[in-house]
Order: structure tokens, then C-alpha cells, then sequence
């Protein structure tokens, strides 16, 4: 279920050159706050990657929603209490 999320997530974001060491800029519109630069596209796209799997654990951890990607969605069971 995660890992077929973080991929819907890397499917839907955005890249671009900018002006840094690290000229390759990647983030996932409608995911704030996803965000990763890289020396490479290949290198962007996995910080992307991780940058999404720490982004869904604050999220779970905190309780706060997660955003539907397109077929793909994390849900908690309601048995589970976060503390």
C-alpha cells in the first residue's frame, strides 16, 4: 500500500533545472511541503522517493489526513491508536 503510493506520488510530480548545485528540482503537487533536489534526475527522484515515505509517517503519526492519489490512499485502521 505504501510503496504503490509513493509511486503514484513520484508518477505526478514535477521537475525542473534550477540555478544550485543540485540542478535537479522534483515535488509533488498536492503533497505540501514534498520536496527534493538532486546532482542527477535519478538522484532527485529517489530523495523524492524517501522525502514521501517520511512525509506519510509525520502524517500518520500526527493523525492527519493523507491525500487520495488517484486509486491509491492510506487508511488506518480504526483499531489503531496513535498516541
Amino acid at each position: 500500500m505504501i510503496r504503490e503510493y509513493i509511486e503514484a506520488a513520484l508518477d505526478r510530480a514535477h521537475y525542473e533545472l534550477i540555478e544550485d548545485d543540485e540542478p535537479f528540482y522534483g515535488e509533488v503537487p498536492g503533497l505540501q511541503g514534498v520536496w527534493a533536489s538532486g546532482k542527477t534526475l535519478e538522484g532527485c527522484r529517489a530523495r523524492l522517493a524517501d522525502v514521501v515515505d517520511g512525509w506519510i509517517l509525520i502524517r500518520i503519526s500526527r493523525g492527519l489526513e493523507i491525500p487520495k492519489l488517484g486509486d491509491y490512499e492510506i487508511t488506518l485502521p480504526e483499531s489503531v491508536q496513535l498516541a
